[in-house]
């Protein structure tokens, strides 16, 4: 799995990159064929009261790509509502993945 964390207007510190990092566990324990992930991290600076934290994380799995991205004024609660989003979007491929037609009874009764 290859991982890159990049700052645009903003400098990715060690406190920075092991939160994400961390945050990431819980998406790579539910799936695990994860191929690369990019994350970007920035700040907006539209005026100084409205200063916007962003971060995006584009996660390419086997067949998919799959892209999100938050904004908020904190960067760290950017990041927490960032990782709920992609772990309910990574849950919701996973699922579309399984096979989840089963055999009816009655068919399986017939064949025996």
């Amino acid at each position: 799995m290859n991982l890159t964390i990049s700052g645009h207007h903003l400098e990715v510190t060690p406190a920075l990159r092991e939160y994400v990092l961390t945050k990431l566990d819980r998406v790579t324990r539910h799936f695990d064929q994860v191929v690369d992930i990019n994350v970007l991290l920035s700040v907006e600076k539209l005026k100084e009261k409205e200063r916007r934290q962003k971060a995006e994380v584009t996660l390419h799995v086997k067949g998919k790509d799959i892209f999100v991205e938050n904004s908020h004024e904190d960067l760290y609660a950017a990041i927490d509502q960032l990782m709920d989003k992609l772990d309910r979007q990574v849950c919701r491929h996973k699922d579309k993945l399984q096979d989840h037609h089963h055999v009816a009874a009655k068919r399986l009764d017939a064949t025996l």
